[in-house]
């Protein structure tokens, strides 16, 4: 027999082999999930309508806590509060490494807070906490610079005189703002065109990200990052990105005072110089540009979409739009800025801000974790740097823990006295060692620009309410609403 046809034949059944074999060798002590082919992985298994669906179908075969392959790599998924919380905060240290996305593995390369692992996340972490709580993050200040800029945002939308808007851009820009005036020390004209430019891109990654090609890049990166596709936008985007925050490093290096650091860059300089005799210093010039553009993206691109679902869900349901309306009116006024004082005082606001988060659902798969050693967990043991992925969504719209899971509803967090109340299965900013960093500063901005905004317009839509869709845009790793016009009508101050 001739030499081709016995390596042909080896080959073959070396495939067989593999398909019969399925798993690796850690096949014993990961949870139970559908059998993978090789290269493959579970791709057959996965449901047209995207990740998410195809997860949630395979929750009901192997429950709570079982294993996908996304292409060659093994990935536990967890799904309800339960499991999530088990993982997350009773073994925090254990599930407390980050796992990649990888549509922005190649700009991040593990750099910058929020994917970052090991004592390099620590550090930086420790200095984020820290450095936004200096510059306005846990004092009053932040809510100072957030009321402002709502301020400058009623201004803007008065010029419209009650002309359609895409609020797209001007939720980004308010949020933006917000980061640049910790991170840079200044806010930016929503008329600036390199601001805009910033925006648009941050936009357009976020979009790319949550697309489908984006789902399917997640499966096979290892093959499909040799050839053309969105990617290779996002990184082209993640570079420009890039450039427009080094050019702002260096005119802070040119301004530094050492004796009052007036924001995030000045006090990441004064670190990097106070260590520069240190080489393992993780305070360098490669992460300073990379942990901007981190808490640039989970900054501005999260709280700017929930706003952007806020306002379509008050067009979709107007009767709740009135009753924030009334409530705005009864404990702030018409004549003063709402502030964060006001937020105990109006329960049925604070319920509809919760409401719109769970609703919104905006990381429905949440950012993949990663175990940083063998780790046990409901009986079976997890290898070290297995991916792990919170299944928010199935907390989120887990039916014990709300009543109507699928729909729009501010009940879920009222009382029968029609106080606030809490539910353990609300972690739209997931749980444990990596709970987002900005989770303070989102949920201030979302209640000061929320009320400010009700304060001075009522809203109006061109399509009528039973015909407003809110079938996402997108639906992968991020949540996209459809976009939508919307006429911000002045409210009488008499």
């Amino acid at each position: 027999m001739e030499l081709s046809v016995l390596l042909f034949l080896a080959v073959l059944m070396g495939l067989l082999l593999l398909l019969v074999k399925g798993r690796p060798s850690t096949r014993g002590y990961l949870p139970p999930g559908p059998h993978p082919l090789p290269f493959l992985g579970n791709l057959l298994q996965m449901h047209r309508g995207g990740l998410l669906k195809s997860f949630l179908r395979l929750r009901e075969k192997y429950g709570d806590v079982f294993t996908v392959y996304l292409g060659q790599r093994p990935a536990v998924m967890l799904c309800g509060i339960e499991a999530i919380k088990e993982a997350l905060v009773d073994q925090a240290e254990d599930f407390s490494g980050r796992g990649k996305i990888a549509t922005v593995e190649p700009v991040l390369q593990g750099y910058g807070v929020v994917f970052a692992n090991g004592d390099r996340w620590k550090a930086l972490r420790r200095f984020s906490v820290a450095t936004m709580r200096d510059f306005g993050m846990g004092k009053r200040s932040v809510e100072e610079r957030i009321q402002e800029e709502a301020q400058c945002l009623v201004e803007e939308l008065r010029k419209s005189k009650g002309a359609l808007l895409n609020p797209i851009f001007l939720f980004h820009c308010i949020t933006s703002n917000i980061i640049c005036s910790i991170v840079f020390g200044k806010r930016f004209d929503y008329k600036d065109e390199e601001f805009l430019r910033l925006q648009d891109l941050f936009y357009q990654s976020f979009s790319l990200v949550s697309s489908l090609y984006g789902q399917l890049f997640e499966l096979f990166s290892d093959f499909m990052k040799f050839f053309p596709g969105p990617h290779r936008q996002i990184c082209k985007n993640a570079q420009e990105i890039n450039a427009f925050v080094g050019c702002s490093v260096e005119k802070h290096r040119e301004t530094l005072d050492p004796s009052a650091p007036r924001d995030l860059i000045d006090a990441y300089l004064l670190r990097m110089e106070k260590e520069k005799s240190n080489p393992h210093s993780e305070f360098n010039q490669k992460n300073l540009i990379l942990n901007t553009f981190s808490l640039f993206f989970a900054g501005t691109e999260t709280t700017s979409t929930t706003l952007r679902y806020g306002f379509l869900l008050m067009l979709k349901h107007p009767h709740v739009a009135e009753r924030v309306h009334k409530e705005i009116e009864q404990v702030i006024g018409k004549h003063r800025p709402p502030a964060l004082e006001d937020r105990v005082k109006m329960p049925y606001t604070d319920a509809v801000i919760h409401e719109i988060q769970r609703f919104a659902d905006l990381l429905p798969l949440g950012l993949p974790h990663m175990v940083t050693k063998d780790t046990h967990f409901r009986g079976y043991i997890i290898p070290k740097d297995t991916e792990v992925f919170p299944i928010l969504n199935s907390a989120l719209r887990d039916p014990r823990y709300f009543e109507k899971p699928d729909a729009f509803n501010p009940d879920h967090f009222l009382d029968a006295n029609g106080a606030l109340k809490k539910n353990e299965a609300f972690i739209p900013f997931s749980l444990g060692k990596r709970i987002c960093l900005g989770e303070g500063i989102a949920k201030a901005e979302l209640f000061l620009f929320f009320t400010t905004i009700l304060q001075n317009f009522s809203l109006a839509s061109p399509v009528a309410p039973e015909d407003i869709d809110l079938t996402p845009q997108e639906n992968g790793v991020g949540k996209l609403p459809q976009q939508y016009q919307i006429r911000f009508l002045p409210r009488q101050r008499g």
